[in-house]
């Protein structure tokens, strides 16, 4: 799968772009955005995160989720 990310970010997370996982997830957006449903954030925000910090600049990872309660 080409998912659009920062070129060092796509070297370091290729294998898990090709996992079942991964691609369950891709194939439930896609469905859910057919059926005509909002999904946040744009596909085109997605990665923003990735986008905007290549790999060799990151030290440290905080996860969480963001709360989308509307537009």
């Amino acid at each position: 799968m080409d998912v659009k990310i920062e070129e060092s970010w796509k070297h370091v997370l290729r294998a898990e772009f090709s996992k079942p996982y991964f691609l369950e997830i891709v194939a439930h957006l896609r469905m859910e955005k057919a059926a005509g449903k909002t999904i946040y954030p744009p596909g085109s925000l997605m990665f923003n995160a990735f986008n905007i910090t290549p790999f060799p600049a990151v030290k440290v990872v905080l996860l969480g989720q963001d709360p989308y309660h509307g537009p």
